[in-house]
């Protein structure tokens, strides 16, 4: 990224613990925090990001949240000794004091305030603040679920008061309701606050009636306070995007923030012994990547919770990667999201109707009866979960980090441009300059009719394209952007050597018209998606969807409405190995939203993207080019608008006709 990735981390912040036994807070170990970061270590992310010092917070902004009354029993805890720090403890719900709490919740506010600040005033794009103690359950006045003062909430505070910032979106992705942040922000329209979180029907901690999905917000804040409920345990990876692509995502582009904080916990991942879900470590990688097309890619993330060391610091890890820019993972097991979520799902979207115009186009209503309620889930004691799941899951975890990740390619972005190019092309991006012999472009043209292929700076640009096919599946490219005098033959020709070079599933999203379109109806190894601005001519099948979308030209935008509900959608049930995009003329989407498409896109297929731009668009092309080699996060995408009441019709038609077969299409229980 352009600006990078700062990594905020002080090693005295694992210097408080348990001194008494409480089985509740046995969990919240300092290890949780050095194990992260000798595991960035590790992966030599360390070095790549930028360190920022880490300093105490000020008394004046402790208090821009925390009441006086409350900063002063705070530090007090100083000068206890472990009879007097045990009976302040008891006062609070599942909290315990040290002696040096008060100087590592200063340290762990003071870090989230030092990213704040670097982000903001453009010294790194985005970045994580590795922080203990954590904070999103504290509240004015009471410590609580093992946080003392509440670092986001503070963040979102001082964002407002230091840089004006008037829309600031926090997603608090943690297994447990940050209810101390709602409390804050419940009835301020300024910060729009999204928990998901393990609920059960109010039966799990922190067992609160206002972490349904009907808590909403109050007075002025109505609306702004986004409640998703997990009612049952084993929630996993493709409910977790669904979350995002059906709910978050959608308002959260409505709203347009300037700024994106992330309290995030991990004991939402797999092997957790508090959240006993099963998003695997590249989850939050996706989920982190989705976040970055938001508030011009200011990104903060702060850390949470999370109980099982490797499952924590993988996920940790797999966090800073995006940060970081580097490819996504293949996001792994079956993307269909299970029914308890497509409840929950349904439910908040039906309860934020009234508040949010890209839910009012829709016709939910509530599930009255979630398929969950009555039933309850079977508690073992903490210590027994530890003898019998802590060492799979150990091997589980570092056995599926081995499958998924694999070594970054020679060039992340590779380029074809016409002879004699006179447009800058992003630092970084590697021009192709080796074109295939003759003979291997006829044999990759066999079988397409290629009468424009006596033109030679067709043949030619045809020749590098195939030098750098060969290259992404090979993997020593990430991605590439080619200029082409036709992108109708020149995406036939990449579709067809992808193919006969072994790629098992290729989605191929074309905006505009086509000078020819073959049918593929039955071939299992394409889904095709085009976007037009005209009725389509050919009736969609599964792998063969056409979707009219013709946006008013102005200022805003509601293309992200079909991205979200439509494309993306698809493209997580299809899970392709390659992504083909190509660009013809009388486009009914402006260079934009092409680009957050190309953005969006590279959640997929570990960002192997194939971007086919007409040669007479050099600004498209180097818009292309900064996304796919990372650059381009900075890019304010909004504002966004509804879509037409005629493109939403259009959209649910497909969506209901497909959704049996692309099961991510589904944003209700059936």
């Amino acid at each position: 990224m352009a600006l990078g990735t700062a990594l905020v981390y002080d090693e005295e912040m694992t210097t408080y613990k348990l001194l008494w036994d409480d089985p509740e807070c046995a969990i919240e170990v300092p290890e949780r925090l050095s194990k992260s970061y000798e595991r960035l270590q590790h992966y030599h992310l360390v070095e790549r990001c930028v360190r920022l010092p880490v300093r105490e917070a000020s008394e004046e902004e402790i208090t821009l949240v925390h009441s006086p009354d409350y900063l002063d029993v705070v530090k007090s805890t100083q000068t206890m000794n472990e009879e007097e720090l045990r009976t302040t403890s008891k006062k609070y719900v599942a909290a315990y004091f040290h002696q040096n709490s008060y100087r590592c919740a200063k340290l762990s506010l003071g870090g989230t305030l030092q990213l704040v600040d670097a982000v903001l005033s453009g010294e790194v794009q985005n970045g994580m603040a590795l922080v203990r103690p954590p904070g999103h359950h504290s509240q004015r006045d009471q410590s609580n679920g093992f946080c003392v003062f509440n670092n986001v909430a503070i963040a979102a505070k001082y964002a407002q008061k230091k840089y004006n910032l008037q829309r600031i979106l926090i997603v608090d992705w943690d297994v447990h309701h940050g209810q101390g942040i709602q409390y804050i922000f419940e009835d301020d329209p300024s910060v729009l606050y999204f928990s998901w979180h393990r609920y059960e029907h109010k039966i799990f901690w922190p067992n609160l009636t206002e972490s349904d999905y009907d808590c909403v917000g109050k007075g002025q804040g109505t609306g702004f306070n986004i409640n998703l409920p997990w009612n049952k345990i084993g929630i996993g990876n493709a409910d977790y995007i669904a979350a995002f692509l059906h709910v978050l995502l959608p308002l959260a582009f409505e709203f347009d923030p300037e700024l994106v904080l992330v309290s995030s916990g991990y004991d939402s991942g797999i092997g957790d012994p508090e959240g006993r879900m099963n998003a695997t470590p590249e989850c939050f990688s996706h989920l982190t990547h989705l976040l970055t097309n938001l508030a011009g890619g200011k990104l903060c993330v702060v850390l949470e919770g999370g109980y099982h060391l490797t499952s924590l610091s993988e996920s940790v890890c797999m966090t800073v990667r995006t940060l970081l820019g580097d490819a996504v993972p293949r996001l792994s097991g079956d993307m269909t999201p299970c029914h308890s979520a497509l409840e929950s799902i349904q439910n908040v979207r039906t309860a934020h109707t009234p508040y949010w115009q890209c839910l009012s186009v829709d016709e939910t209503k509530l599930v009255q009866q979630c398929s969950t309620k009555g039933s309850s889930t079977l508690e073992l004691p903490y210590e027994q979960q530890e003898s019998a799941d802590t060492a799979r899951f150990d091997r589980l975890i570092e056995s599926h980090m081995k499958n998924i990740l694999s070594p970054a390619p020679p060039f992340r972005t590779s380029a074809v441009t016409p002879d004699g190019n006179t447009f800058i092309i992003p630092a970084g991006v590697h021009v192709e300059d080796q074109a295939a012999p003759r003979e291997q472009i006829d044999a990759a043209c066999s079988g397409i009719s290629m009468s424009h292929l006596k033109e030679g700076h067709l043949v030619h640009s045809v020749g590098k394209m195939l030098t750098v096919i060969n290259k992404l599946v090979k993997k020593q490219t990430k991605n590439a952007v080619v200029l082409s005098p036709s992108t109708s033959l020149s995406a036939a020709v990449a579709l067809q050597t992808s193919l006969n070079l072994g790629i098992e599933r290729v989605l191929y999203v074309h905006v505009g018209d086509l000078d020819s379109e073959r049918d593929f109806e039955n071939d299992q190894k394409t889904l095709f998606v085009k976007i037009c601005g005209d009725q389509p001519s050919k009736v969609f099948s599964k792998y063969h969807v056409s979707l009219k979308w013709k946006d008013t030209p102005d200022e805003s935008s509601s293309f992200f409405y079909l991205v979200l509900q439509i494309l993306l959608p698809l493209a997580y049930s299809y899970q392709p190995d390659f992504i083909l995009l190509s660009a013809g003329s009388n486009r009914s989407v402006g260079n934009r939203d092409i680009l957050l498409l190309s953005n969006m896109l590279q959640v997929l297929a570990e960002g192997c993207i194939l971007a086919i731009i007409p040669d007479t668009e050099p600004e498209l092309a180097v818009g292309i080019s900064s996304s796919l080699a990372g650059c381009s996060t900075a890019m304010h995408y909004g504002p966004y608008k509804c879509p037409t009441k005629e493109c939403v019709n259009a959209l649910k038609e497909i969506q209901r006709a497909l959704q049996e077969d692309w099961r991510m299409l589904r944003n209700y229980a059936a």
